[in-house]
């Protein structure tokens, strides 16, 4: 590896080893998203994500698609196969903890609803008496995430005792927590249940039963030559900290299996728990368990073990109505789809080689690769019901600029010669790509395609070179590269550039600079441009904080906007235009049936993430105020699940940072004491400690007031440690940031730019399209 982390191109070249097997019966899906399946593996390979991948579909009864790719190993080079064997890691809690669970459960040895106490009575102490098994399946225990690593313990009966004597921080039922003590308690269960431990358990009536020859706890020494390492020197160790303590077995963590293994799981429960010599749940069971466990009106739905199809959760708002899934942390993904009875095995191993998690997209792009063809609509996020007090149904389907133009027939692009600024939030209503669109559509010639931070891709951190799309073997010129605006070669031979990408409703979101950038050049070539405009995704209807001054402007401030301008990409550009004398050719394709005060998830349209961290709309609401401090020296969640729904630093104090900020009493959001480690970005493999926002109500949020409020405070609490200066280009304003300093109240400091926003409504209405 590199020192940039990147894996060498003279291992991916040994890519070309690698192994497939495509079933005629993959002829009933959708070709194009099968088929560029391989060429999204690679790319992860070659931007570093991950050393190699196993990925495996079936569909129909069938394995439609079975391929190898990369390495398992770097040094000395070992080449990926399909039979290796992989930790697994998380989706130990639904391939042997869950279905041991249930199948005692429908032998009347165990009850879902009886508290865990019946069967570990050490459970019962410090408020834990009335926790069910079903809380414990479905996340809503209120247990902790995790087993505390001070002070230091060893052994499995050490992890239990932990776990007896831990206080809860919530009650049950009155939120989701993702934690490996629910299994790790399960594990223990089924123990005490069954009289087995949870690997004999699982090896007796799950993995022997079904055929899973190599899936198994603590690996033997005849499957290390297969073994998928997850870092140097751990072959056949599991990964999972709190696992490898408990001696390598645990509820939660420690299994390993081969793709094959978990596709023969995966037909099983499609086949309705059926298999050649019996079955491993009933049908009922089954479809129990793959429906919503958790307490009515609680967001996210949870399934017993399984994330389902739901608002308010990460993964959970991609999956298609009826489908379910979970992942592992290794780089584990097992999805299924009973509507279309097909399912999807990945697996990497992405923390190698140094046990540390990167930053990967791989899983996402492939499961949504397969959704596409299977058929059913595009993966989409639709969005966070508890942003509000009640999940807002779309009254009917917007129509975003790209569906417009399909319905006039593509005329302001007839005869004309096209280049494309898009990624892969460019989709029509129906989940196909801009790009695809254009390529396809009567009397338009696509010639080139351009490419904005973040990459086609849409996940890229750093910056993106330039290449080729593999669809439809266009040059994809990289906007975010070498040149950050399109030169006169990459506009040569061009009669028009179209913009289609989704902002993300904030000042220093750069996708408006790239917009502002390529009509100056379009300008310059005397060429069209056009706009395919998408909604706010904040709404556009309300602006916020301080309008940026105009000798701060730069690549994340093209304007002179508030922080939160409430506008269209397409009003902006009819700003920009007239404001700027730009002088572009531009035209505007607008949105039908959009209206400014609708939020993301009221106009029907699939989201996609924008970018890479900001993977659902809770996310994209912090942002415009959570993302004021991460120019300065404190963590904004980068690098976790959770990334602007978190603040903090090593230096910070939880609890103290916490209670100044419940005592501001701040309208729509609460906080609470978190501490997070950062697998990539600032602070990476170090403990942070700081706040976790959870958000109560959007309408009443003031996004950037919540981001002066934490400025304020940290500035307050720790003025020797904060780096307040360095958040001068993201504020954009010296004088909010002198008054940050100066100790004044959030709230004055608000009151100050008053003025300023009064003059920017006046000339913004000059713009509104809607």
């Amino acid at each position: 590896m590199n020192k940039k982390g990147r894996h060498p191109i003279h291992f991916l070249l040994a890519a070309a080893a690698a192994l497939l097997c495509v079933s005629p019966a993959a002829a009933d899906l959708l070709p194009e998203p099968l088929a560029a399946i391989p060429a999204t593996v690679e790319e992860a390979i070659r931007s570093g994500e991950i050393p190699g991948a196993v990925v495996l579909v079936g569909y129909q009864g069938q394995v439609v698609l079975r391929q190898a790719f990369g390495h398992r190993r770097l040094a000395p080079p070992e080449p990926m196969t399909p039979e290796t064997v992989f930790d697994i890691a998380s989706l130990t809690k639904v391939v042997a903890t869950t279905p041991a669970v249930l199948q005692l459960a429908e032998q009347g040895r165990l009850e879902l609803d009886a508290p865990v106490n019946h069967y570990w009575p050490p459970f019962k102490s410090h408020g834990k008496n009335r926790i069910t098994v079903r809380q414990l399946l479905t996340h809503y225990s209120g247990l902790r995430p995790g087993l505390l690593p001070k002070p230091a313990w060893s052994g499995y009966d050490a992890a239990l005792n932990q776990i007896a004597a831990d206080t809860p921080p919530h009650p049950p039922d009155t939120r989701f927590i993702y934690s490996d003590l629910n299994f790790i308690i399960l594990g223990e269960v089924i123990r005490r249940v069954s009289g087995l431990a949870l690997e004999d358990y699982s090896r007796r009536h799950i993995f022997e039963p079904l055929g899973m020859t190599d899936a198994g706890f603590k690996p033997p020494r005849s499957l290390h030559q297969r073994l998928a390492p997850t870092m140097e020197g751990s072959q056949g160790v599991v990964h999972d900290p709190n696992a490898r303590r408990m001696g390598g077995i645990s509820g939660a963590a420690g299994l390993f299996a081969t793709a094959d293994d978990l596709a023969r799981f995966a037909q099983s429960v499609l086949d309705e728990g059926r298999h050649s010599g019996g079955k491993i749940l009933n049908p009922e069971t089954i479809k129990a368990m793959v429906q919503a466990n958790s307490p009515a009106g609680k967001l996210p739905a949870r399934g017993l073990g399984w994330a389902i199809s739901s608002s308010a959760g990460n993964w959970s708002e991609m999956l298609p109505a009826g489908s379910f899934g979970h992942k592992g942390f290794t780089g584990t993904l097992l999805w299924m789809d009973p509507e279309t009875r097909t399912y999807l095995v990945v697996l990497s191993n992405r923390v190698y080689p140094d046990g540390e998690a990167r930053q990967e997209t791989l899983r996402d792009k492939v499961f949504a690769l397969v959704v596409q063809a299977t058929g059913r609509p595009a993966p989409r996020l639709p969005s966070e019901a508890h942003s509000r007090s009640t999940h807002v149904e779309p009254e009917k389907k917007i129509l975003a600029g790209v569906d417009v133009l399909a319905a006039r027939k593509f005329a302001p692009l007839s005869g004309k010669r096209v280049g494309l600024i898009t990624n892969h939030t460019g989709l029509d209503a129906t989940g196909r790509r801009t790009i695809d669109i254009l390529a396809r559509a009567p009397g338009v010639k696509l010639r080139a395609i351009f490419s904005p931070e973040h990459g086609l891709a849409g996940q890229a951190d750093a910056k993106v070179a330039s290449g080729r799309d593999a669809a439809t073997s266009l040059r994809v010129h990289s906007l975010y590269g070498e040149t950050r605006r399109p030169t006169s070669d990459m506009l040569k031979d061009l009669d028009a550039l179209v913009f289609d990408l989704q902002d993300a409703g904030a000042r220093f979101y750069t996708y408006m600079t790239t917009m502002g950038y390529a009509m100056e050049a379009a300008a310059q070539k005397g060429i069209e441009f056009v706009v395919l405009d998408r909604p706010n995704p904040l709404t556009a209807s309300r602006i916020e904080g301080p309008v940026m001054d105009a000798g701060l402007k730069s690549f994340t401030g093209y304007f002179p906007l508030p922080i939160r301008h409430g506008m269209t990409l397409g009003e902006l550009a009819r700003m920009f235009n007239a404001e700027y004398t730009i002088g572009a050719r531009l035209t505007v394709i607008p949105m039908q049936g959009y209206r400014r005060e609708m939020w993301f998830d009221e106009t029907g349209i699939a989201w996609v993430n924008p970018s890479p961290n900001l993977r659902s709309l809770t996310q994209a609401i912090f942002y415009p105020g959570v993302a004021l401090a991460e120019a300065s020296n404190v963590s904004v969640g980068r690098g976790t699940e959770s990334p602007f729904e978190l603040i903090g630093a090593p230096w910070i104090e939880a609890e103290a940072l916490t209670g100044y900020l419940r005592d501001r009493q701040l309208p729509g959001v609460e906080f609470e004491p978190a501490t997070f480690r950062p697998a990539s970005s600032r602070f990476k493999g170090a403990t942070c400690n700081g706040v976790r926002m959870i958000l109560k109500d959007r309408d009443r949020l003031d996004n950037v007031g919540l981001g002066i409020e934490i400025l304020c405070a940290l500035q307050k609490l720790y003025p020797g440690r904060f780096e307040i200066d360095r958040a001068l280009h993201l504020i954009g304003s010296r004088a909010a940031l002198q008054a940050i300093k100066d100790g004044q109240d959030p709230e004055a400091i608000a009151a100050s730019w008053r003025l300023q926003l009064d003059a920017f409504h006046r000339m913004r209405a000059r713009y509104l399209l809607y």
